[in-house]
């Protein structure tokens, strides 16, 4: 079976494909990105929650190539921003996808705010669409508080300011094997194993 992940992400491609590659052993997927399919017209991510983007994502994906597609949103909300950037994480500087604008933004907001009010979860919506239009709706949520500087040089996005609970070290700091035990993405595409088991016959 060809499963589509609808990302460009090339940092999240590979996350994804390690986390179903341990989670889902004996079944036959072959994971592709949309570097892999015929290019397609992508709408904005305009939904008001994670889910709502990740759904609209894997309903894309599977109308334009056919195949089961799986998409996430994801993103980090931090308690002292109530909540945001939350579904505006990638483009929380302005520009979709700077990393680094995104991250010292965040940090600059919450420079005044003491160790123990800095908390903050990264939060995950994962969609699974059926080329038959059947839909799979999970959530992931990773707990911690925000670092005041970039620490660590694995991961994407928030992972060098992002300590989860019971950690000393950064999101980007971990091994990629602790990391997908733990994250968020993580979680929400572990919950997908059964649809996905279902889906791919097994």
């Amino acid at each position: 079976m060809k499963l589509l992940l609808a990302t460009r992400n090339p940092g999240k491609l590979r996350e994804l494909r390690r986390i179903l590659g341990e989670v889902g052993p004996g079944l036959e997927i072959e994971v592709l990105g949309l570097g892999d399919v015929a290019p397609y017209p992508e709408a904005p991510e305009t939904g008001a929650t994670f889910a709502e983007n990740a759904l609209a994502k894997a309903r894309d994906a599977v109308g334009a190539s056919g195949l089961a597609s799986v998409a996430d949103d994801s993103g980090l909300t931090v308690d002292a921003l109530n909540g945001m950037p939350g579904v505006l994480s990638a483009r929380w500087a302005g520009r979709h996808g700077d990393d680094v604008a995104n991250l010292e933004l965040v940090l600059g907001q919450v420079a005044d705010v003491p160790d123990e009010r800095r908390g903050a979860a990264f939060v995950c919506s994962a969609a699974l669409v059926s080329p038959e239009g059947a839909t799979t709706v999970t959530h992931g949520e990773w707990r911690g508080r925000l670092a005041r500087a970039p620490r660590g040089s694995g991961g994407f996005g928030y992972d060098p300011i992002f300590v989860p609970d019971g950690e000393e070290r950064t999101s980007a700091e971990l091994s990629a094997a602790e990391k997908d035990a733990a994250s968020h993405r993580g979680r929400a595409f572990r919950a997908l194993l059964p649809a996905l088991r279902e889906l791919a016959g097994g």
